[in-house]
């Protein structure tokens, strides 16, 4: 990555599917002399992949409030010596280093007794430098490293921070004197992190920068430099409406960059399948029925009869009547497309050929035993996926997911990618699956029960003083129910089941949980840019996840942290765990590339009894 057209060697190299996640535009990355922002898809350069998804588009492009949007993939470098230069630009940021010098202050010579000695080393802006380094008193040059300290805002602005301004406490100062930043200890506390003037010796601890609410580092400005140098934009507080304040950042934090993506599992649309196949005898049959039996009377002809094969007459009957009544379709959410598309057939979904997007089929319940199959619906094999993911934007600080039906808030605030967004970056991935549906009645009979209720009101309470801590508005976030918690546990004990006989790493294998009106169910899949999601090891555990469902719930009976694990309650204030019940690393918690919710909304005392005995269990012990 460069700014240079040359034909030279990149400064670095990302994969395609990373960009989507942890390095797309406005990002930071480490190089080995210096770090680098990741400009916006303005600075991206060379072909790029079409990829076509309809239901993804369109949810982006109402997301970014544009009419039409299109999905590439991210440019690949060009192998060709003579071909234009492809790829992604980035800038160099911070624009202010520390010369890698052994100084200490005070001067050992000089410090009185007991006085705390600490390594300071000089800060220098961009344009202080001598060649990339830093030319010191004896006109040699030593090498600088990039502060790892800036500023930024929760609307995901990014700047350099004013250290002048900072050290001096007074932005009117015009002392210009030689900057250094003096470190105690091991440098990670910021109490211990001092940042001092020569000129007229003005010292000040970045721990000042750090306070809640603080306004030390002032007003955002507005600054987009992934976007270029420029790109500034007006800066307010969604809450107040009122300028926001930067707040400091360390560059290598983990909260300094959280990509805002969305996905999408391509599946043959089940009311899209419908419609077609009501179009074909509508006109000349069944626009003139005027109930379920006049659907049953037209299906004894042939040409009714083979045009409706595979659905039933209460549905083409719901269709009618949809016609009928004059109204519209009413847009659906990603997640329940899906859900209506894999229960809507009765044994298969899609083509099997090689080239198709998807294909599924319905397994036999014939081996589970009668108390699991009161809980079971349906368990569908997913020979072939195809998953394609698009980034809409960024945020610093806070991470924004989407809700438990994968959308996001087309209100929440979110950095933009483009000045003026026409496409977005998509990967698509290539995978396998198994997908569990569970009884709706089941479900409801359990949510019934005292203790599932009890559960659910600490869930709740704890859900509640998280969002008040983080100040978001009771419209923003929203109890995703204790359905959704129920089965995003017990996901994660099948993932951990299932990846030691599937053949595939606990990391490769992804969920998506489904909870809403449609129905109930666990996707779990693998998801590869090549070849190697597609084994056939899911589909295996599929065939025999009775089996492993057993080991999931045995999983989850017992935490090597228990009985502090069960015992925790989710709205205890003085444990800060506000998201999970008895969850932890020892029991639920897997790779955060696995779990559509960042580990959040556990708890395994909903899917199976603990050592705390709650009795909120959706699997008695007697049923498995």
């Amino acid at each position: 990555m460069t700014k240079s057209n040359k034909k030279r060697p990149p400064s670095g190299e990302i994969r395609q599917s990373q960009i989507l996640s942890t390095f797309g535009p406005g990002s930071m990355v480490d190089l080995p002399d210096y770090s680098i922002l990741i400009g916006g898809l303005n600075h991206w350069h060379g072909d790029k992949k079409r990829i076509y998804e309809d239901r993804l588009a369109g949810r982006v492009a109402e997301i970014l409030n544009v009419l039409d949007i299109a999905l590439y993939a991210p440019p690949v470098d060009e192998q060709d010596p003579k071909a234009s230069r492809t790829g992604i630009t980035a800038f160099t940021f911070p624009t202010w280093f520390l010369a890698q010098v052994e100084k200490t202050w005070p001067d050992k010579n000089d410090a009185p007794p007991n006085a705390k000695i600490y390594r300071t080393r000089p800060l220098l802006p961009w344009g202080s430098l001598v060649g990339g380094k830093y030319l010191n008193s004896e006109r040699k040059k030593d090498p600088v490293v990039p502060v790892r300290f800036v500023q930024a805002c929760v609307n995901g602005h990014i700047s350099d921070i004013d250290w002048y301004r900072f050290v001096h406490e007074n932005s009117h100062t015009n002392c210009r004197g030689q900057l250094w930043l003096d470190e105690g200890g091991a440098g990670n506390d910021f109490a211990d992190i001092f940042v001092r003037c020569e000129g007229c010796e003005a010292r000040r601890p970045l721990a000042n920068a750090t306070i809640p609410n603080g306004k030390v580092l002032g007003q955002c400005a507005g600054d987009r430099p992934w976007l270029g140098p420029k790109a500034q934009e007006l800066c307010l507080s969604e809450a107040t409406g009122k300028p926001e304040y930067n707040r400091l950042l360390v560059r290598s934090a983990s909260n300094a960059y959280f990509s805002q993506v969305l996905s999408v599992i391509s599946l043959p649309d089940s009311d899209a399948v419908l419609r077609n196949a009501v179009n074909l005898v509508y006109e000349d049959f069944l626009q003139y029925a005027e109930s379920v039996s006049d659907v049953k009377k037209d299906r004894k002809k042939q040409k009714v009869s083979t045009a409706l094969e595979g659905f039933s007459d209460d549905t083409v009957w719901a269709e009618i009547q949809r016609r009928q009544g004059g109204q519209r379709d009413v847009p659906k959410s990603i997640k329940q497309v899906e859900i209506e598309t894999l229960l809507s057939s009765p044994f298969e979904v899609g083509e099997d050929v090689p080239e198709g997007d998807f294909y599924a089929r319905a397994r036999s319940l014939d081996n589970l035993n009668p108390k699991l199959r009161s809980r079971i619906e349906r368990i569908i094999l997913v020979h072939r996926l195809r998953e394609v993911i698009a980034q809409v934007g960024f945020t610093r600080f806070e991470a924004a997911m989407p809700d438990i039906d994968g959308e996001l808030d087309i209100q929440v605030r979110r950095a933009a990618l483009d000045i003026e967004p026409k496409w977005v970056p998509a990967i698509e991935n290539k995978g396998e699956g198994v997908f569990i549906a569970f009884r709706k009645q089941a479900i409801e009979d359990w949510l019934q029960r005292d203790a599932v209720k009890q559960r659910g009101q600490k869930l709740a309470r704890g859900f509640e003083i998280w969002r008040k801590q983080k100040g978001i508005a009771e419209e923003k976030a929203k109890f995703p129910g204790l359905p959704y918690i129920m089965l995003h546990s017990l996901s994660h004990l099948l993932i951990a089941a299932v990846s030691l006989e599937c053949g595939y790493a606990a990391s490769s294998i992804r969920e998506r949980i489904y909870a809403g009106e449609s129905g109930y169910g666990i996707l779990l899949y693998t998801g590869s840019s090549g070849s190697e999601g597609t084994l056939g090891g899911l589909v295996q555990v599929g065939n025999q996840i009775e089996y492993h469902l057993d080991v999931a719930l045995e999983l989850g009976r017992l935490c090597s942290n228990d009985p502090v694990c069960a015992q925790h309650q989710p709205d205890a204030e003085q444990e800060d765990r506000f998201l999970h019940g008895a969850a932890c690393h020892g029991c639920l918690l897997i790779a955060e590339t696995s779990c559509e919710r960042r580990n959040e909304f556990l708890d395994r005392a909903l899917v199976v009894g603990t050592v705390e005995g709650l009795g909120a269990e959706f699997f008695e012990d007697q049923e498995v």
